[in-house]
């Protein structure tokens, strides 16, 4: 037990990833590159939603609110990875390192809840089309947006009083980029199988419920598909949902990567990569996957264009 005359630590170094310093500044330009790019495609897509009238749906509505979160989770992360790369590495506040945890959490569990409701409204367009518009009315739309929100929000706030309630000792370095929970709590010198209880039973059965949703509503969606009985139908069914089920794909598949297959024998820049992935690159992806396999939007962006030009020309 820590006793009062220890002193806590203030600071956290996070060390990144062990590259040779000759290659940090190549990393530090691609990230930033990636970092713009993201900002800029998931702007651009909460945009178009906004000012084009075509785009008024509830489809391209819960897409704005992943390209928040994305913008969220991209931000959080990135500025503190490039200061990692410039400097080889990084100091923090151990009150900024919670706080990053906490936007972290709360902007993966906001994405996780999104594409839960994505993949409802993808099920009932494709399964109940024809009560479609009935059910999944504005005022539904908001009530299931601001649930997602709400309910990643309680989530990570339960986790960021729990892990702050911790003593912390030290060590001071965390060997990654950014502070994660398992992370996080190896610097506590307190008894944490508490919070590791806590985050099982709290968090674990929400987010499971979520993934079995998605997996409920896919399943229902692709027996509909093939007993579609023109193949145009069916590859036009399945385009309105091959975006979705593309991110989905993704974001699981990393998440599982690092938190569920079993770490004994896995390397650290494994770990570390498949993060980098579901931080940096899924934000980075998830507007180009939804913009290129997405007519309407392709449609929307050329007209919103040609207003944009028109309104420079005047």
């Amino acid at each position: 037990m820590c006793q009062q005359n220890i002193s806590m630590i203030s600071k956290v170094h996070l060390l990144g990833f062990h590259s040779p310093p000759s290659l940090n500044y190549v990393f530090f330009t691609i990230l930033l590159h990636i970092y713009c790019l993201t900002l800029c495609g998931n702007l651009l897509m909460v945009t178009l939603v906004t000012h084009v009238r075509d785009l008024h749906q509830p489809m391209y509505f819960f897409l704005t609110q992943l390209s928040i979160a994305d913008i969220l989770l991209t931000t959080d992360v990135v500025p503190s990875l490039l200061h990692i790369l410039l400097n080889k590495v990084g100091i923090i506040s151990f009150v900024g390192c919670i706080a990053q945890f906490f936007t972290f959490a709360f902007s993966e569990g906001s994405e996780c809840f999104l594409l839960t409701v994505m993949s409802y409204d993808r099920y009932l367009a494709i399964c109940n089309p024809l009560h479609y518009t009935t059910v999944m009315t504005h005022k539904l739309c908001l009530q299931l947006v601001i649930i997602s929100w709400l309910l990643s929000f309680s989530l990570s706030v339960v986790e960021m009083v729990s892990t702050s309630s911790l003593q912390y000792c030290g060590p001071n370095t965390i060997d990654h980029f950014f502070c994660d929970l398992p992370l996080v709590l190896e610097l506590s010198c307190s008894d944490t199988s508490g919070v590791n209880l806590e985050f099982v039973l709290i968090s674990a059965p929400v987010l499971f419920c979520a993934f079995i949703i998605i997996i409920m509503s896919y399943s229902y969606i692709i027996l509909v598909i093939l007993n579609i009985p023109s193949s145009t139908g069916r590859q036009k069914a399945f385009s309105t949902c091959s975006s979705h089920l593309t991110v989905v794909s993704i974001f699981y598949g990393t998440l599982f990567g690092v938190y569920i297959l079993p770490t004994k024998g896995q390397s650290l820049n494994i770990k570390k990569f498949l993060s980098l992935l579901y931080t940096v690159g899924t934000p980075l992806m998830n507007p180009v996957i939804y913009s290129l396999r997405n007519s309407h939007i392709i449609k929307a962006f050329g007209t919103f264009k040609r207003r944009f030009l028109h309104m420079i020309q005047i």
